[in-house]
Formats: C-alpha cells, sequence, structure tokens
C-alpha cells in the first residue's frame, strides 16, 4: 500500500525537478510553439512558449514506476501504449518546431501511425488477453461481443487519443481534466484488486500535478503532442485494462465534448457551406470567444469550468461502477 504515496510523489518530483533544467533547454533549441493564425488572437503571447514538454510526464511515469511500481504484463502494455503515442506526438512536435511546419504530421500520417499502434494493441489483445466482454453501466449486464470487441477497442483507442489531444488548447487544461480521471481509474484499479493499474493510474495523477508547476496559466512549457497523444494513451490503457471501456465515455466526458464540437463543426460547415454551430473548435475556444450568450470567458475560468465538469463526471462514473 505504500505505492499509494510513494508512485503519484515520485511522478511528481521527477517532474517538479526535470522543469527547471529542461525548460532552459527547450528555450536554447528555440523549441518554441508556433501559434496558428486561425485560432483566437488572445493566444498569440503564447508564441515561442517551449513545447514537447511532455517529456517531462514521461520521465515521471517511467521513473516512477520502475522505482516503486510492478512491472506486470498489464502495466508493460499502459506503458508501451503510453510511449508509443508520445513518439508519434514528438516527431509531429518536432515537424512543428525544427522543421517550422505548424500542421506538423499530416492527418493521413498521424491516422496511420495510431492505427498501427491500435492493431498492435488488439493483436495483442486477441492473442493473450483474450476477454471480449463489455460491461455495460446503469443496467450492470456484461456482453460478450466476440470479435466485434476488437473493432471496438481499436476505435476507443484512436478515439480517446485524438480527443485528450484536441484538449490541450488552454494552460493547464488537459492536464487539470486529466488529475480527476487518473485519480478515479487508480480507486476503480484497487476496487479490482488490480493494484498494478492503480499504480499506473497514481503515477499519471502525480506527473499531472508536477507538469502543472510549470503549465498552469501562464504557462512556462507546453505539453505538445508529445504529452497530450501519451495522455491519451494512458487514459485508453487504463479503460481497456481495467474493462471499463464504456464508462470511459462518462469519465472522459470532457475529451468527449471536445472531440465532438468539432466533429459537428467539420459536420456541419461542409452541409450547411460555411455556417457554424460553435464560435470556434475545438469546445474550450468557443467560451473564450463568447459562447452562445456574447460572454466571453477569460481562460482561466474555461480552464476552471471544465475541470469542475471533470470532477462532477469522475463521481458520476464511481457511483455508476460502485453499483455494478
Amino acid at each position: 500500500m505504500l505505492s499509494l504515496l510513494w508512485v503519484p510523489l515520485a511522478a511528481f518530483i521527477v517532474c517538479a525537478a526535470i522543469g527547471p533544467v529542461l525548460i532552459p533547454y527547450l528555450h536554447k533549441l528555440k523549441f518554441g510553439q508556433m501559434i496558428r493564425e486561425v485560432g483566437p488572437k488572445s493566444h498569440a503571447k503564447k508564441s515561442g512558449t517551449p513545447t514537447m514538454g511532455g517529456i517531462m510526464i514521461l520521465a515521471g511515469i517511467v521513473i516512477a514506476l520502475l522505482c516503486f511500481g510492478q512491472l506486470t504484463p498489464s502495466v508493460i502494455i499502459a506503458l508501451v501504449l503510453t510511449l508509443g503515442h508520445a513518439v508519434i506526438g514528438f516527431i509531429d512536435d518536432y515537424i512543428k518546431v525544427v522543421m517550422k511546419r505548424n500542421l506538423g504530421l499530416t492527418e493521413r500520417q498521424k491516422f496511420l501511425l495510431q492505427f498501427i499502434l491500435a492493431g498492435a494493441y488488439v493483436w495483442y489483445a486477441e492473442h493473450y488477453i483474450q476477454n471480449t466482454n463489455l460491461w455495460f453501466p446503469g443496467i450492470n449486464v456484461t456482453v460478450d461481443f466476440g470479435m466485434a470487441y476488437y473493432v471496438l477497442a481499436f476505435i476507443l483507442l484512436v478515439g480517446t487519443t485524438n480527443a485528450v489531444n484536441l484538449t490541450d488548447g488552454l494552460d493547464g487544461l488537459v492536464s487539470f481534466v486529466t488529475l480527476p480521471v487518473a485519480l478515479v481509474y487508480a480507486v476503480i484499479a484497487y476496487g479490482l484488486n488490480m493494484p498494478d493499474m492503480g499504480q499506473f493510474a497514481l503515477a499519471v495523477f502525480g506527473a499531472c500535478c508536477g507538469f502543472l508547476l510549470f503549465n498552469h496559466y501562464p504557462a512556462k512549457v507546453f505539453m505538445g503532442d508529445t504529452g497530450s497523444l501519451a495522455l491519451g494513451g494512458a487514459v485508453a490503457a487504463l479503460a481497456l485494462l481495467t474493462k471499463t471501456e464504456l464508462l470511459l465515455v462518462i469519465i472522459g466526458g470532457v475529451y468527449v465534448a471536445e472531440a465532438s464540437s468539432v466533429i459537428m463543426q467539420v459536420a456541419y460547415f461542409k452541409y450547411t457551406h460555411g455556417k457554424r454551430i460553435f464560435r470556434m473548435s475545438p469546445l474550450h475556444h468557443h467560451f473564450e470567444l463568447g459562447g452562445w450568450n456574447d460572454v466571453k470567458w477569460k481562460e482561466t475560468k474555461v480552464v476552471k469550468v471544465f475541470t469542475l465538469v471533470s470532477c462532477l463526471l469522475c463521481l458520476a462514473a464511481y457511483g455508476l461502477w460502485n453499483l455494478r
């Protein structure tokens, strides 16, 4: 039970210790974020802020687990999904900040790499995990989906990583939103007698806390796709390995809303030949620019409200899980 304290504390300390070294180094390398012109004008001042800070989160998670965690097959799978998506994000960030291509990898290239990683997990799950049951929260029914389960797992993995990535648009937003997500998964994992996955979730929690020392408003560093895709992989891994795939829709409700806003905006824009549902997507930008009532929210207010919503959704999800 010491891992309940030492794993998140170690992840936090590692992030806190690396930050003062890594951030000046990123400055020296001129690995600054380029702000897209189509984004909110208020974000222009963020241009040049160091990115790729997700390296700190990864270091915190890995070192904490190596020192105080259990490297079981489940944890290794979770780390592979986390680090694998981090590599994709790092390539994307490298193209943006070093090669000065602000859009990074093309959508096709990024999806191809994600499909390969998701396909590798599905292959592993089919051959070694071999559990195609799907639990329906609320009605507390478990159904064997057979081969269709692997299609769902593939979609969940790709969808979650991209949804978390889309949530990373304001100082501290994705880190704050992910804190209750990681915490509720730690509770669920320990409740399922999966202390190894509980430790993994706590490592994510501690690393996000440490990263927020430098990423809260006004941010000294951004996590970049290196961090956001990695967090997406970690959250997806927690859902898949604790067999709470459908519960993730509630636990990660903020991620779902962010991704849905982009899908709806693009579809509506094409269908109506130029009209928009939101002032700007993802959803956090919509509220920054005035929402539906022309009242603009400060960046810090958007982060606070979205974090509160994430906390409430996680409490609701835990309530449903506890009724199983």
